[in-house]
Order: C-alpha cells, then structure tokens, then sequence
C-alpha cells in the first residue's frame, strides 16, 4: 500500500517541476498536470453542474486559464491548492452565467424499501439523496459543501479555493447543514407518509 503522504509529496514534486518547465519553454510538460489533475477537476466541476459534457468543457477552460496564468502561481501554498482556487472561482462564475439545472426535492425518487433493500442500496438511495438535496441549496451553501465534503479540502484549502475567510466558510458550513438536515427529514417524512397511505 501506497504512503499517502509520500504520493502527495510526490506529486506536488512533480506539479513543482513541470511548471517550472513550462515557464522555462517546455510546453510538453503541461500535459503531465492534465494527466494528474484532468479527473480530479471534471469530478469537481461535475459536483457543481451535474453534466458530464459541461463538467468537461468547464474543466478544459480551467486548464487554458491555468496554462495562461502560471507565472502567478506563487509557490507559497500547493499547486494543487492554487489550481482548485481557480477551478472553483471559474465553475461558481460559469454557474452564475448559465445556472445548473434546479434540482426540486419534491422530484427526487423515493427510498429504497428497507424492507427488501440491501445495505449497499440503501447506502447508494443516501447518497444519491444527500447530492440532489445539495444540488437543491442556494449556490453559495452548495460551493462551500462541496468543496469541503465531497472534495475532502481541509477548512484553510476549502476557504482558498473559495476565495472566502475560514470564519465565512465555517458559518456556509453549519448553515448548509441546517438546511440539507432541513430537507432530507422533509423528504423522509414525506416518503413515509406516502407508504404508510398505500
């Protein structure tokens, strides 16, 4: 099994010495930051819009952003850091210029049957709740859910990407919170109603 640390201090190893061979000329050596970064920034975008193709032309600008911007890349936090701060600012002003598709709690499919469900389907009805139900936030409360949970970002990294301060994003945090909380007890309680009518 792979150290965890020493793969990121690989990477950021090799982030640190491609760039610095594309700043010196090397051109080719931007492709080894798209292969390292390309899945992470269309999962990224895609937990924005929920569309594939989209997720991947948002991504594509983000790396054309990035290869024009990489003398300003200054080296005091992680390339990586820097990149999902511009992945982020980008998909958030993309999402404002042409919004996602609105996701209605009320459209969400019901719960698995506990009964007759399995533990993985049951865990999969979950998370497929709990990402609509994101989906369904007012944009700033789903930027910062994102970011933090489902890319596993550190409150200092997550506030960066975000271009916020740590306290903003904590108060984003337990607001968004309150309103998913808000949301899926809404929903459970409205699926239980609907099966005890039948």
């Amino acid at each position: 099994m792979v150290n965890t640390v020493d793969a990121r201090d690989k990477c950021r190893d090799q982030d640190q010495s491609d760039v610095e061979r594309v700043l010196a000329g090397d051109i080719a050596a931007f492709e080894g930051i798209v292969r390292r970064w390309q899945g992470p920034m269309i999962n990224l975008a895609y937990r924005f819009c929920q569309d594939r193709d989209r997720a991947e032309d948002m991504a594509q600008e983000v790396f054309l952003r990035a290869y024009r911007g990489l003398a300003r890349w200054r080296k005091d936090a992680a390339f990586s850091t820097w990149l999902f701060a511009l992945a982020t600012n980008h998909y958030c002003t993309e999402l404002r210029r042409i919004p996602a598709r609105e996701v209605w709690m009320e459209d969400l499919p019901e719960f698995a049957d506990s009964a007759n469900a399995i533990a993985d389907g049951e865990r999969a009805d979950r998370d497929r709740a709990l990402h609509h139900a994101v989906l369904s936030l007012p944009p700033k409360y789903r930027e910062a859910l994102t970011v933090f949970y489902f890319q596993e970002m550190d409150l200092s990294a997550a506030a960066q990407s975000l271009a916020i301060p740590e306290g903003t994003l904590k108060a984003r945090l337990s607001r968004g919170r309150q309103m998913l909380r808000g949301k899926l007890t809404q929903r459970v309680a409205a699926t239980f109603v609907a099966k005890e009518a039948r």
